[in-house]
């Protein structure tokens, strides 16, 4: 079943959401908010500002907890891509989507510690496969 807010869900400066939660999905809920917050970001039809909704609306509207929703905010603010103001509510954070500087950092200082290592670089692109490939994918 799906439950979404469609139209009905907009930001007080008139910006609209159109969140859906599927419930048959493996993909737990607050991933699948997450994942479709994050992918407004990058594909810009949330601009830097742009105000959320409360996390009891959004939660109300989706019919879902509030901690579920409470749970993906924390994890697109850890990555930068929101803010939370206190009680001025959560927001696209400035930078936009921040995951890949993030990304980039990691893999910085993962081939700094590799060249410490001296493993060569085919071997170490090797490692980096295999861990993707056995990590739990997060994007649903």
């Amino acid at each position: 079943m799906n439950r979404g807010c469609g139209e009905r869900g907009r930001s007080p400066h008139g910006q609209s959401f159109a969140f859906a939660i599927d419930a048959a999905s493996p993909v737990p809920p607050y991933e699948q908010l997450r994942v479709q917050i994050l992918e407004g970001v990058r594909a810009g039809t949330f601009s830097p500002g742009t105000q959320l909704p409360t996390v009891r609306r959004l939660a109300e509207e989706l019919g879902i907890a509030p901690n579920t929703v409470a749970r993906s905010y924390r994890e697109l603010e850890r990555d930068e891509v929101i803010e939370t103001r206190g009680r001025n509510g959560s927001f696209i954070a400035a930078a936009g989507d921040a995951t890949q500087r993030q990304a980039a950092a990691a893999a910085s200082a993962y081939a700094e510690r590799i060249r410490q290592l001296r493993l060569p670089e085919d071997e170490a692109v090797e490692l980096v496969r295999r861990a993707l490939a056995h990590s739990p994918r997060r994007d649903g």
